[in-house]
């Protein structure tokens, strides 16, 4: 090493001036930054050194990026699996009980308006829910959660706020089951809203009720409305079966029609029903006191009618059934009530009114000749003064 330091002593020597000369200018020069954009001028000394020093600078932070993320993004990812696991977990029971929620907020809305019904329906309903069904397309049968034990019985009617569902078949504890409208094997007396045309509503071989032993009838037209007519003792008058869809003609009897229709409850989509269990109407407070409030005013109008008539029989009548033309009470003389005739003039001249103008007038006004009576003769009043030729 001391060979080498003596044998280049003048060249390291050399080599040194110039280095520190070059240090000396690069302190002293100034040269305008790149990187700013307001021309402000730095020594080159500072920018030599940024240039030297900044790439080892960024090559060290990649580094160190690059080695934190593999240790974040692999080797610190041992509890992750199980996380996701739980997450997972998490995010299926809020499933479960978002749809359970929908499903509550659903039934809820649906027992409102079937409360609302029951309330405002004027006969007595029992609630009750759709439990099962009979599973086969042939047969329309479902089971409902209430029973014998609930004040069920056989043949009960089961409507919803739309329409009417069925009838109740079968009794048992706490279950009955339902025969549907749309069945084979149902019946109910039913009437068409427009034409009034009666018939009797059966469930087809596709599961859609129809009114069968119609009588073929231009007037039945798509969309007029079915009410049952309250004749089967089962669904009471009045309440809505559904519309009519099309007609068919029956293919068993000429002239006769068998009328499809739109059912007006779901029949297929059944949650709640209601079963009227009783038959005579309930009236809240406020219909009771209108039925009262109106049967008060037909009272008032009947003892009024009455005292018309018993006023009427107590006082005289314009003509007199009893008694002959000539002894009416408006062709009586004798009343005194009533205006007389003025008597017969004795000398009558030209300008003294006869009896047979007015009668041609009278003939001529009302279209037929009206035929003379014979005046009573009587004879003169006491205070009426004499003519002056009588006493002549």
């Amino acid at each position: 090493m001391e060979s080498f330091v003596v044998r280049y002593r003048n060249l390291l020597v050399l080599l040194a001036l110039l280095v520190a000369q070059i240090l000396g200018l690069a302190m002293q020069v100034r040269r305008a930054n790149s990187g700013q954009g307001d021309g402000q001028e730095v020594r080159l000394i500072r920018l030599w050194a940024n240039g030297i020093v900044s790439p080892p600078e960024k090559a060290l932070h990649s580094t160190g990026s690059g080695v934190s993320g593999i240790w974040n993004n692999y080797f610190d990812l041992r509890h992750v699996r199980q996380q996701n696991a739980e997450l997972q977990k998490t995010v299926d029971r809020l499933r479960l009980e978002q749809a359970a929620l929908l499903e509550d907020a659903k039934q809820g809305q649906r027992l409102q308006a079937l409360l609302g019904f029951q309330q405002k329906y004027i006969y007595t309903t029992m609630p009750a829910e759709v439990i099962g069904t009979s599973g086969t397309e042939q047969s329309r049968v479902f089971t409902i959660n209430k029973g014998k034990k609930d004040g069920i019985d056989r043949d009960m009617a089961v409507i919803t706020p739309e329409g009417i569902v069925g009838k109740v078949r079968d009794v048992f504890g706490h279950t009955a089951q339902v025969l549907a409208i749309n069945d084979q094997t149902s019946g109910a007396g039913v009437i068409m809203e427009s034409t009034r045309i009666r018939g009797i509503l059966r469930g087809n071989a596709q599961g859609r009720p129809e009114i069968v032993d119609v009588i073929s009838d231009q007037r039945i037209k798509q969309g007029d409305k079915v009410l049952t007519a309250g004749g089967d003792q089962i669904f009471p008058r009045g309440l809505p079966v559904g519309v009519v869809d099309f007609v068919v003609n029956d293919p068993e009897r000429d002239g006769f029609v068998d009328v499809i229709l739109k059912p007006a409850a779901h029949l297929d989509q059944l949650d709640e029903v209601l079963v009227i269990t009783v038959t005579e109407p309930q009236f809240s407070k406020e219909q009771q006191q209108d039925i009262a409030t109106s049967e008060a005013l037909k009272g008032a109008e009947a003892e009024k009618q009455k005292t018309s008539e018993g006023m009427a029989e107590k006082l005289p009548g314009l003509i007199d059934p009893n008694l002959p033309a000539d002894q009416q009470p408006l062709n009586d003389t004798s009343n005194p009530g009533f205006p007389t005739r003025p008597q017969a003039p004795l000398h009558p001249d030209r300008f003294t009114p006869t009896d047979a103008a007015p009668s041609a007038g009278a003939a001529q006004g009302s279209g037929q000749a009206q035929p003379k009576k014979p005046e009573p003769t009587k004879p003169a009043a006491p205070n009426t003064p004499a003519p002056q030729g009588d006493k002549q």
